[in-house]
This record gives structure tokens, sequence and C-alpha cells, in this order.
């Protein structure tokens, strides 16, 4: 049996149903599947592409579950804030003027060359426009996507109700001029948004043999009207595509459902019909114990973003009390603006650290092994790939991590599990392979000049500065009224915390 890539010797944690963990085995990949895993396989035939995988890890790649590449520009540019006011200076509500196709494109190559050297396979891209999306910076977005090599699964993030109508509390607090400004901001409608699905599903769902892929997203159900997120959920279901929900993120929001709606926005949700197992809810912070008895009969999975969740101040997830519900668990970077890196081995060693001052009781604070489940297979549900991704195993995609096992991270080994979790940060990862093909090898990723790229966006990065600089001066303008807004919001009892 010939194959198109050989892996030859590995130590091979497969993430099978049996948990296998084999000290040396080899990896046969044909046409980007799996074909054969085992010692000392037999070629018959031309042989393959050979990786001498000895003294390696072979491994599911990583799948990063939620991410917004629109802010890989802005690593470092805020301090830490409440979700609120940080989207005041993320997304200016007053900004004006479309993305340009070239930045898009190389914030996007820039966040997919980071992932890639980290052993990051998988992306599912809730992609935000700021003021609003069109064609071009979608084809940008997904072509770009496209030449890294890596799998991503990409969503347009755009709200459609004026920005008041999305807090509690803040119509009432605004001036009319200001009221009036919202109002005349520029935003689309759902026939306007519709159309760009349309060209997002119909241009690149399933592009490049399945790698490049579409999702849907209404960034969150406090943002959109009752009729688009309808429109969503029925694109998802025609489609068999991921629907991208945050949902709860803050106690704003708890207090939002509360106080506007007079129900949580789980239960909104739930109520509307739309609530079901293609919906990725992410963050998931401020639930009761309704809310998640709710998640757990839909299906839906949950991406936790425990970096951004604290950089953001939004609270801590209940991490064992969706567990026990058997709720699925992906793992997030969020955006770069939130976490400052796009490097999922944060989250996870986060993931498997925050929940412990929770919970008294030791037993209940996550395991590895859970954790690094939620960084693969609970982000191979959330993609709505558990059957073709996230193990090695015959049948399933080749997407596959190798990482160097004489590093210091694994010096000495005691327990791989832990030592992935707790002990590496991505600098052990020399392969990244991505449906049978190496595109990152020793640091360089196959077919960018990754010096020219970094050269781009720098120069970039200062050519949007004077009109950063502004949109942020008008949004400080505005700040005093979010912040009254959310101190409202904080002295409003909910009944429970998040908080530490």
């Amino acid at each position: 049996m010939t194959g198109d890539l050989l892996i030859r010797g590995a130590r091979v944690l497969a993430f099978d149903e049996a948990r296998s963990d084999l000290p040396r085995a080899d990896i046969l990949i044909e046409r980007g599947i799996i074909s054969r895993v085992g010692p000392d396989l037999e070629i018959e035939g031309p042989l393959p592409q050979v990786i001498d995988g000895r003294g390696q890890l072979a491994m599911p790649g990583l799948i990063n579950a939620h991410f917004h590449s629109p802010a890989n520009l802005m690593k470092g540019a805020l301090d830490g804030l409440p979700l609120e006011i940080f989207m005041l200076y993320e997304v200016p509500p007053l900004a004006s003027g479309p993305p340009s196709p070239d930045v898009v494109r190389v914030r996007t190559l820039l966040g997919a060359v980071e992932m890639l050297k980290r052993g990051i396979t998988s992306v599912q891209d809730d992609a935000f426009f700021v003021p609003m999306p069109d064609p071009a910076a979608i084809d940008a977005l997904m072509s770009a996507y496209a030449a890294s090599g890596m799998r991503a699964t990409v969503a347009l993030d755009q709200p459609n109700l004026v920005e008041y109508a999305k807090y509690p509390f803040l119509a009432d607090l605004l001036p009319p001029p200001v009221r009036a400004q919202m109002d005349a901001a520029p935003r689309q409608s759902r026939e306007e948004l519709g159309e760009l699905y349309r060209h997002l599903l119909h241009r690149w769902h399933g592009a490049k043999d399945g790698r490049i892929s579409a999702a849907v997203s209404c960034s969150a159900p406090h943002r959109v009207s009752e009729d688009y997120l309808a429109d969503l959920s029925a694109l998802s279901h025609e489609w068999d595509v991921p629907f991208f929900v945050h949902m709860l993120e803050t106690r704003v929001q708890r207090v939002f459902g509360q106080e506007v709606l007079g129900r949580s926005l789980v239960r909104h949700v739930h109520d509307l019909g739309v609530l079901d197992e293609r919906m990725n809810l992410i963050h998931v912070i401020w639930v009761d114990e309704g809310d998640m008895d709710l998640i757990a009969a839909s299906g839906a999975t949950v991406a936790h973003n425990p970096v951004c969740n604290l950089r953001l101040g939004s609270g801590i997830m209940p991490f064992r009390a969706l567990r026990e519900r058997d709720i699925p668990i992906a793992l997030g970077t969020d955006e770069a603006l939130a976490d400052d890196g796009i490097n999922l081995w944060g989250a996870i060693k986060m993931a498997g650290l925050v929940h412990n001052i929770t919970d008294a009781d030791f037993g209940r604070w996550p395991l590895a092994q859970e954790v690094l489940d939620c960084a693969i297979l609970g982000g191979a549900r959330a993609m709505r790939r558990q059957a073709t991704l996230g193990r090695i195993a015959p049948g399933y995609a080749a997407d596959i991590a190798m990482l160097d096992l004489d590093t210091l991270p694994f010096t000495p080994l005691n327990d791989l599990s832990r030592q992935l979790v707790y002990c590496e940060d991505g600098t052990s990862v020399r392969r990244t392979i991505v449906a049978g093909k190496v595109v990152m090898e020793d640091g360089i990723v196959a077919g960018i000049d990754e010096h020219e790229l970094r050269a781009e966006a720098r120069a970039m990065a200062a050519s949007m500065a004077p009109a950063l600089a502004e949109a942020r001066a008008a949004a400080r303008q505005l700040e005093p009224y979010y912040r009254t807004m959310y101190d409202k919001a904080v002295a409003t009892d909910v009944g429970f915390t998040r908080w530490a």
C-alpha cells in the first residue's frame, strides 16, 4: 500500500476511544486522511514522503474553537477593561469606512502563521468588520486562510441593532444628540446581511477540499433582531454549519436579560426555538442552573475562553457544573486584543488552573486529560467534525501536531498529559500537518514570507494609527455613559456571582 506521507516511529497520543498512548508507532496518510496506525507498518510499492518521528510526539492538532481575526493587529492595545467598555474602543459604535481587503489579508495571515507555529491546525473565526463587511473583505479573509494551509471555519459576526439597544439602561443615559448619532451610524439590514451570507456560503463553504468552511454568527442574541436570529438558525440548519453565539459573557448581559427581556438570554434563544446542537455558545459565564439544564438538553457546545475571561474581568465559567451535565466544552483564545496572543496552549493551562479557586472540593477540579479533551475533541465537536477530526485513527483527517520530546517542558517526562497542559507553551512544536500536508516545519510556514508579512503588518498598524486615535477620542467622550450603565448593572442583584 502506498501513501502520501508516512510518519515513522513517533510516540502517538491518539485521542481515540481507548485513549491510546502508543510508545512507538507509524502513521500512514493517504489523500489527506489517516489510513493506518501501528508499529512497523509495511508499505508496498514506492515509499511516500517519510518523516522520522523518533523522539517526537504525534498528536491531533489543536483546535482553536473561538477566535476573532480582525483584532490580530491590536495586541496589547488596551488595558484590562470590562467587556462593555473594552468594546467601545475595540469596535467604536460611530466608526465609518469599509475595511481594506489588503489589511484583512495581512491581519488574517498573521494570526494563521502564529497558530500554525504552535500546532493549532484548525480555527473557528467569528470575524467582525468595522463598521460592516462587504464581499471584497470577506474574500480577502477567506483567501488568506486558503493560502495559509490552515483549516478554518469562518462566520460574519455582525450585529444589526442600534448600539444603545444592546445594553441595559444605556438609552436613557445617553443625551438625545448622541442617540441620534447612533441611530444614523451605518448598519446593515437583515436582507443585506443575508446576501453576504449567501456570498460566503456559496463561494467558500467546502473550498480547498473542505479545509475552508463557513459558519453563521449573530454575535450575541441581544445584538440582533429576532427575525435575523431566525434567519441565521435556518441557514445553520440548511447548510449544517455551526452557529456562533456569545452567551452571557458578562454580568451586564445577565442584567440585560433580567431588565429588558424578563428572562435570561439562554431562555430567550430557547423560547425562540433556535437553541440547538449546532450552536457554539461562547463564554457561558453568567448562567444559572436552569440555563445549564437548557443547554444540556439542546446538545449545544460551549466555547470556553479562560484567558479572555480573566483579561476582561468577565468572571469564571462553571466548568464542573457544565461537565456534570455532559455539555461539550471546547477551548478558544478569543482575540489578540483580549488574550494578547494567539496561543491555545496558554488557554489550555489557564483552563487547568483557574477553576481550582472556585471550589474547595479538589475532587471537582479539572483533570489534565479533561482539559486536553476540550482542546481537541471538544473543538472537533464545535466544528461539527467529531466523526472526522480530532483523532489519530483510520478515517480521520490527517491534522497532526508533532512535538519534540527532548525539550525542557518534557524533561524529565513524568506524565505526558499533565506536562502538555501545565508545561508546554507551543515551543516544542516542530511540525504542523493539515490534511496530510506539512504546512509548518521548524518554525517556517510553507509558502509565507513571515519577515515580509510582519513588516507589512507593522506598516499597516502605523498607517492606521491616526484613524484609530480619532475613533478612540470619540469613544472617550462616550465612556462616562457606559461606565454609569456598567455601574448600574453591577449594582443590580442577579442572585449569584461568577467573580472569585
